[in-house]
């Protein structure tokens, strides 16, 4: 086995690709602070049992543990900045008020989280903390579709759902743990002959509703045919008519629920969306309102958030144009210098011709040389 070689699901990124992302992050970046969100940077690492608090078990699986050769302490390298965030915004910052933040830098995950995927993820992500309405989470959604239109991703669809809907059909069901979980995979993947095995002692309410869900997915039709099949509860009315108002608010978009979709079900407290793009492979984007993750902190605040993996953005997005840039001779002659410095200081990229060789770039276009005129160092079209 070569020495270079690097494990599964991990790579270098050359470039090309590398130009890229950074161009995409800055743009997402960007969009986010238009919405008035302050960046933050939290470290890679933290004691494991600050890093997992609260998360729920398929975090701690997707977590990479090591020992600090320091304090001898478990360490955990983060694979969700968002548990990092809502602990910023619970201890560090602890406003009264509204807060918008966001953040961008790699995650790390001991599996791959979808087909193909790297298990080293650029998470791109903006969080509301402090306020409990719809407003929070329209905003949320918005700035979602902005950065992805931002990003020159133009075709999307916005599939929405909401947690409470399962939590309320099996409130007072008395389930062993293990069986739960099976009964949320069957619901994610439609599986309603094993839903239907699973949950036959089941209330008769409890099982038919969760029977029901399994045929929920679709255009606005889907909130109508929900209103008649599913128990009539306060947490499902409130759910079918806030999910309704937030589909009817994203003009311009494509949306469709899927009431029976429940990745991320430990981490979601209300509304929660996917965003796909063809080409994509999976969503492209993930988010929701998750109001209880600031509570292991002390401080629980309303939160609502989305994120996504700016690698996965970039293999979607059309290619951007290279820069273009000066060729420019090497010399030390003092005007030489001086005219290659006033170039790079008004902007524009310059690439010296070192003695003996040509440039081998593929991330510049050289549209324009540098050469000497009648005693002068001007620039010239090639």
């Amino acid at each position: 086995m070569s020495a270079w070689l690097l494990p599964d699901h991990i790579a270098d990124v050359l470039p090309s690709e590398a130009r890229h992302i950074e161009e995409l992050r800055r743009q997402l970046l960007d969009t986010a602070r238009g919405y008035g969100c302050e960046l933050v940077m939290p470290p890679l690492l933290e004691h494991l049992e600050s890093l997992l608090t609260g998360t729920g078990e398929a975090l701690g699986l997707q977590t990479f543990k090591l020992v600090d050769q320091l304090s001898g302490r478990t360490l955990g390298l983060r694979a969700d900045t968002t548990p990092q965030v809502a602990r910023i915004d619970a201890h560090l910052l602890n406003r009264e008020g509204v807060t918008r933040l966001c953040y961008c830098g790699p995650v790390l995950h001991t599996r791959p989280d979808r087909p193909h995927a790297s298990r080293e993820p650029l998470q791109f992500g903006a969080e509301i903390y402090g306020h409990a309405g719809l407003e929070a989470d329209l905003e949320v959604l918005l700035l979602a579709l902005d950065c992805l239109r931002a990003s020159q991703v133009s075709t999307f669809t916005v599939d929405l759902a909401d947690a409470r809907i399962v939590r309320s059909l099996l409130q007072g069901v008395a389930v062993d743990p293990d069986v739960l979980r099976q009964v949320h995979a069957a619901l994610a993947t439609k599986d309603a002959p094993a839903l239907a095995q699973l949950t036959r002692n089941f209330p008769a309410p409890s099982r038919e509703g969760l029977a029901a869900l399994v045929q929920l997915y679709g255009g606005p039709e889907v909130l109508a045919e929900a209103r008649k099949v599913l128990r009539s509860t306060p947490a499902i009315a409130q759910a079918l008519e806030q999910l309704d108002w937030l589909g009817q608010q994203l003009a311009g978009a494509t949306v469709s629920y899927d009431l029976a979709d429940l990745r991320g079900y430990a981490y979601y407290s209300g509304m929660r969306f996917s965003i796909y793009t063809p080409g994509a492979g999976d969503a492209l984007v993930r988010g929701g309102r998750y109001d209880e993750v600031g509570a292991v902190f002390g401080r629980n605040r309303p939160a609502v958030g989305f994120s996504l993996d700016v690698k996965q953005l970039v293999g979607v997005v059309a290619k951007r144009p290279l820069k273009a840039a000066v060729r420019a001779p090497w010399g030390d002659q003092p005007a030489l210098r001086e005219a290659i410095a006033r170039l790079r200081a008004a902007g524009d990229t310059v690439v010296c011709m070192l003695p003996g060789h040509g440039n081998e770039v593929d991330e510049f276009h050289c549209d324009r040389q540098l050469v000497a005129d009648r005693g002068q160092w001007v620039v010239r079209s090639l």
